[in-house]
């Protein structure tokens, strides 16, 4: 069996397209462009292109996008008054804290000061429990990015078993939320699960979000099973290159799966489509309520 490679390069054109449409809509209801502040503090080489993409697609779709860059050593006082000042800009609709911070700067203050309202990466307590309720809120990127590629795949959800490799509180956990409203059986499985292989066997869904490259290899992968691989990963390629790969041995699950996600171009390009719908719902639930 040759697995159907789910284009997320293509259908994050396609969620973007979407996006200019509802921006479009709300600059004439308006008045103005939805608005996305991105903070990136310090000076990571991967960050700083990851934060000029995000700043240059909200622009493409006529978004405000603006980048604050502050220097590593910039006190968390400083980074949590900034996050205060553009919680307070009615112009502001989507606030993002580029992660990882530097050292000394304590991550969960700072994400947990931004406004629930305003909180595009869905990584507020607010917006965590509103989802684990199934109540409607802001929905973290790359987990909504999975739900539209098994969406894309055909995926039937409703009685599936899916098991989900990773436990964070950025993908693992709210990606089962979302399979579990949608009425598949959800396990949740991690690096240190006993026989972790046999687990994944169970799985017509496979979602491996562990960020360890071949944790999952072919023969932990269900016949006709979908997998969708999380994972970016930057291992050594020779001649002192790198080159990214995911969590699963992909040319061994390919040969087994119905539908596999590449890397890169599966999920990653998913995750900045939906920061730029998110900043959109924001937007619109925020001017809905005045």
């Amino acid at each position: 069996m040759a697995a159907r490679i789910l284009d997320g390069k293509a259908l994050a054109e396609t969620v973007r397209a979407e996006v200019r449409v509802s921006v479009d809509a709300f600059k004439a209801k308006y008045g103005r462009a939805p608005g996305l502040e991105v903070i990136l503090v310090g000076d990571d080489p991967a960050s700083q292109v990851y934060t000029r993409n995000k700043e240059k697609a909200s622009n493409e779709v006529g978004m405000r996008g603006r980048l604050h860059v502050l220097p590593a050593a910039t006190p968390e006082d400083e980074v949590l008054a900034l996050v205060q000042r553009l919680n307070a800009d009615e112009a502001t609709d989507g606030i993002l804290v580029q992660l990882p911070l530097p050292k000394g700067l304590r991550e969960q203050r700072i994400l947990d000061a931004v406004s629930p309202a305003k909180d595009v990466d869905g990584f507020h307590p607010i917006n965590a429990g509103l989802l684990a309720s199934g109540r409607p809120g802001l929905v973290p990127c790359t987990p909504r990015g999975c739900m539209r590629l098994l969406a894309l795949a055909g995926a039937t959800l409703k009685g599936a078993r899916a098991v989900v490799v990773g436990r964070s509180n950025i993908v693992g956990k709210p990606v089962a939320q979302l399979l579990l409203a949608e009425h598949a059986t959800v396990t949740i499985a991690h690096s240190r699960t006993e026989d972790l292989a046999a687990v994944c066997r169970e799985a017509d869904i496979l979602v491996a979000a562990v960020g360890k490259a071949d944790l999952i290899r072919g023969d932990f992968v269900k016949p006709g099973a979908i997998v969708i691989d999380v994972g970016m990963n930057r291992i050594d390629a020779g001649n002192g290159k790198t080159k990214l790969v995911g969590d699963v041995t992909f040319a061994e699950a390919a040969e087994v799966a119905s539908a596999i996600t590449p890397v890169p171009g599966g999920v990653g390009p998913m995750t900045i489509a939906y920061l730029l719908e998110n900043t959109v719902t924001a937007a619109t639930a925020r001017m809905e309520k005045r």
